[in-house]
């Protein structure tokens, strides 16, 4: 049935002379369009000079104003990178940039590599190093000025130039050592299986998301950063505690040392259902007190707890299965191929590139939908955190970190709804009951928190 609707589709949008870059940069600008207008909306909201009705006893007219500077600094920043990346991009698809470094990294494949290499995924192999080698360099003017110029301006960045190049080529190395094999892997498989490809291909991602969860802490994470197990003290013992009342499967606390690169706050867990591993950046245990780290640790586990993470990771197989069984209809689609220069030839990973742009479209209403409902899932977060006790101290951790990161204060309410993970803090706030740091809690403050059921 499925395969029927696929090929069926396939016969539908392989159509001689269909226009397909006209097409795929119409979406590219439109989608460029939009998001542009909600950040000018935004925008209007980061010149406002008052914070929040709900801000103005808890924060200094000084916070707000390096807050909302922060924010606008990034905003202009945002704007010209985004310029950056659609006249970068407009300018690969009309001076046909991916079939002129196919045919550039075919002939070097000729000449300078042995026979046993020659084929489909040598070929694809070599112009993915090329491409990424590519973008990457474009790229580097923006990642330096993000980091060194921007963040370095507003106290955040710790990184120096030489951790900054030395992080990027292990990100290099790691993309040939990791993704050479998976991307070689992935095209066998389509080339084996025919039409109905995707449901090995499918299969195979979820076996790549395991290996991926087994070696991460034991090789990837330890290249970038330093875990060190946590000290016994008061946030180990909070944090154990915890775990043990909730019956996580706690088998280790790391302190990892994100102030090397960022002076901003963050704490996660990881691994697999029956061992997980929690991470608190030193930045977090400096600046936060012990009992706080405590109350942002409870709502990271109540999202364990509550199965947000199991439902988000079961809603991403979903729609990698969705991703992989609708590229069937385009791995063989002539039109496309020939309205991007290749005449001769239809490479498989070329064809997922062209793919994922005339997919766009559908990915900005996914990222739209999947926002609503990992704010739905931050608000019952929060709500588990404060049945636990932990509502003022959470509510006093989120004012502090906001303040700390200089994070936005208010938003426009379109462009939150569309760009935004979590609730803005006035909100996860007015949620947690907070009354203010100099008011008395009311009895009402005393009773359980129920999750908030509106989104932004």
């Amino acid at each position: 049935m499925i395969n029927n609707l696929l090929q069926a589709l396939a016969r539908f949008l392989d159509r001689p002379l269909f226009p397909w870059k006209t097409v795929l940069v119409g979406f590219s600008l439109g989608q460029y369009v939009f998001e542009s207008f909600l950040s000018l909306r935004q925008y209007r909201v980061l010149q406002r000079t008052k914070p929040p009705k709900v801000l103005e006893g808890e924060i200094t007219n000084k916070v707000f104003e390096d807050s909302q500077t922060y924010g606008r600094a990034k905003a202009k920043f945002g704007f010209f990178s985004g310029i950056y990346g659609q006249l970068q991009n407009l300018v690969f698809i009309y001076y046909d940039f991916l079939p002129k470094i196919w045919a550039l990294t075919g002939v070097c494949l000729v000449r300078y590599f042995p026979a046993w290499s020659q084929g489909e995924i040598g070929h694809t192999l070599l112009f993915f190093f090329a491409f990424n080698i590519l973008t990457t360099i474009l790229s580097l003017p923006i990642s330096y000025y993000s980091t060194f110029v921007l963040e370095e301006k507003f106290g955040f960045n710790k990184q120096t130039v030489g951790l900054w190049i030395t992080d990027m080529l292990k990100g290099q190395a790691l993309g040939i050592v990791l993704g050479g094999p998976i991307m070689a892997a992935v095209l066998k498989i389509i080339q084996k299986t025919g039409n109905e490809f995707f449901y090995y291909l499918w299969i195979f991602s979820i076996l790549v998301q395991v290996f991926a969860i087994t070696i991460y802490p034991i090789v990837i994470l330890p290249m970038f950063n330093k875990l060190s197990p946590l000290e016994a003290g008061p946030i180990k013992t909070g944090v154990e505690e915890l775990a043990q009342k909730l019956k996580f499967p706690l088998h280790d606390i790391y302190s990892i040392d994100g102030s090397k690169r960022s002076a901003h706050s963050n704490a996660y867990f990881f691994g697999f259902p029956w061992k997980k591993h929690i991470v608190i950046y030193d930045t977090l245990m400096e600046k936060s007190e012990p009992e706080e780290v405590v109350a942002v640790l409870s709502h990271e586990l109540g999202h364990w707890k509550l199965g947000h993470t199991t439902k988000l990771f079961t809603i991403a197989q979903a729609h990698m299965f969705y991703i992989f069984a609708l590229f069937t209809a385009f791995v063989n689609n002539k039109s496309l191929f020939q309205s991007f220069g290749f005449h001769n030839e239809q490479p498989i990973m070329i064809g997922f590139l062209l793919f994922s742009d005339a997919l766009a479209p559908m990915d900005a209403v996914v990222k739209f939908l999947m926002n609503i409902l990992s704010r739905k899932f931050e608000f019952e977060a929060d709500a588990f955190a404060a049945n636990l006790g932990q509502s003022k101290l959470l509510a006093q951790s989120l004012l502090k970190l906001q303040i700390q990161n200089l994070s936005t204060m208010d938003a426009d309410w379109m462009y939150a709804s569309y760009h935004y993970s979590h609730p803005i803090l006035t909100e996860r706030l007015a949620a947690l009951g907070w009354k203010g740091k100099g008011s008395e809690k009311s009895e009402d403050s005393e009773k359980p928190v129920k999750a908030a059921d509106r989104e932004l």
